[in-house]
């Protein structure tokens, strides 16, 4: 029996769907894998927590110092769901941990902010991505080879599990969606423009998720004369019913955010829902243009594709079907099991080491947020230098996902970080 130890923020969006999928895939696998859960936080949602514990593995939320440092030395693997979270840094660098073997599963590209921090990738035992555009990042294109070979890739999709298989019937009318974050750090913060290209009588796009800008979203249709464009569903549980509603997944991506697996376009391709991404890499390696799906570079192209499926709904019905096919192929919850279960092996065969994390992130909460900026001239001392850019500035700004309001939040007497949130706020 190999026992892992996962560490992680919380069990919220991806990381959680991934996590209690590992979870319960090795119940019914009868894995020789033991998992246990830490959460830093609580949880805010309960439905993949619920899953961990149907499971039968145990999930232990905010133990005390002494309860995570007993957990560490019992594991054979620590396993960090890495992405820059306040609470998973206080964590690592509050207090000196016991030795560990180290797998790091970033849940981040590292493209773009946040970035990887060089020394995580120096110093872990493992350090497996979830999508491999990481290795297009700056930090991982420079590492010494004998780092690259502790690299490898395992996405984080957990399979289809209450995503049904298409059918051959469809409607022959384009009903278009978009499935995940409407905060602009991940939808495209020109996601109306795009869409007023299309010129299909009565087009609209349901959007599914958080309500988060919704009023901004409408404000902008109205300004541009189509108060109708959007209809906004909501959060649901049930993401499968409102995707079984949708034959075209209009899903344009801020380009320079932050994601990986892109759980919900595989979701929508698992339904046979068409996607049409832009030329993000993320993106790009999931979706196989003119096969599973279209890449679009602009918004001619986006509106010409959408003309194209509304035009043609058999080869809209074909590309459907392989999208399926194909990503339920590529990105089941065996497969991700497996993959994982290989780098545990290989891990328990090292030696378990100590990490001073503070080497790594540095002493001072500021540090730890620092550690993850790929411009840190916005954040120098005394005050923030230059502009954010045209892109970045939405996940700058942003009340989580570790940005600056966000350290600031758990850490409110770091002077340094309430100088960069005033000074951030006055470039808004």
């Amino acid at each position: 029996m190999i026992k892992v130890l996962h560490l992680t923020a919380h069990l919220g969006g991806g990381v959680g769907k991934a996590l209690s999928g590992l979870a319960m895939q090795a119940a019914s696998s009868g894995s020789d894998v033991r998992h246990t859960i830490v959460t830093f936080e609580q949880q805010e949602k309960s439905q993949f927590a619920e899953l961990v514990e149907q499971s039968g593995s145990e999930l232990i939320v905010c133990p005390p110092t002494e309860r995570l440092h007993v957990l560490i030395g019992e594991s054979d693997v620590v396993q960090l769901e890495w992405w820059n979270h306040p609470a998973t840094m206080a964590a690592l660098c509050g207090a000196p941990l016991p030795p560990m073997r180290l797998l790091v599963w970033s849940h981040v590209s590292g493209l773009f902010n946040p970035i990887l921090p060089e020394g995580l990738l120096l110093a872990a035992h493992k350090f497996l991505f979830t999508s491999a555009c990481s290795f297009q990042a700056k930090e991982v294109r420079g590492l010494p080879s004998e780092v690259a070979q502790r690299i490898g890739v395992v996405s984080s999709c957990a399979g289809f599990q209450g995503f049904p298989s298409p059918t051959l019937a469809d409607a022959d009318a384009t009903v278009a969606g978009y499935l995940g974050s409407l905060n602009f750090a991940k939808l495209h913060p020109d996601y109306v423009d795009f869409l007023e290209e299309v010129k299909i009588p009565g087009f609209s796009v349901r959007l599914i998720g958080d309500l988060a800008n919704k009023e901004t979203l409408e404000r902008q249709c109205a300004q541009r004369g189509n108060p109708g464009l959007l209809e906004f569903r909501g959060y649901t549980s049930d993401v499968a019913s409102e995707l079984a509603s949708l034959n075209v997944l209009a899903y344009l991506l801020n380009p320079q955010h932050y994601g990986t697996t892109e759980n919900a376009l595989l979701e929508a391709m698992s339904m046979g829902v068409v996607p049409v991404v832009l030329d993000n890499p993320a993106e790009c390696l999931i979706v196989e243009h003119e096969k599973t799906g279209l890449v679009v570079g602009s918004k001619k192209e986006f509106a010409a594709a959408m003309h194209r499926l509304a035009k043609n709904p058999g080869e809209r019905r074909a590309m459907g079907l392989r999208a399926a096919e194909s990503v339920r192929r590529k990105f089941s919850a065996a497969g991700m099991e497996a993959s994982l279960n290989a780098h545990y092996r290989e891990c328990i065969s090292l030696e378990k080491r100590a990490f001073s994390f503070t080497d790594i992130f540095g002493a001072a909460p500021s540090d730890w947020f620092l550690s993850c900026q790929g411009s840190p001239g916005l954040f120098s001392l005394p005050g923030t230098t230059g502009e954010p850019g045209r892109y970045s500035k939405f996940g700058l700004f942003e009340q989580t996902k570790g940005t600056v309001f966000h350290f600031r939040k758990y850490f409110p007497d770091d002077e340094r970080l309430n100088q960069w949130s005033k000074k951030l706020l006055s470039l808004q």
